[in-house]
């Protein structure tokens, strides 16, 4: 195990903590965001743009 990965162990940034939980959530909001203006440009959805729906 390297040093950083324990220290961050220590500090309580890895599982179901406070920062973990901030950070999924923030990267939630990036993603949903990205799929927003995805479907704007495109005038269409993910799934019809990736071949699944017709």
């Amino acid at each position: 195990m390297t040093s950083s990965r324990r220290r961050d162990i220590e500090e309580g940034k890895v599982g179901f903590v406070p920062y973990a939980e901030k950070l999924n959530g923030r990267l939630a909001m990036v993603g949903f965001a990205a799929l927003i203006i995805i479907e704007i440009v495109y005038s269409k959805g993910l799934l019809t743009l990736i071949g699944l729906k017709g």
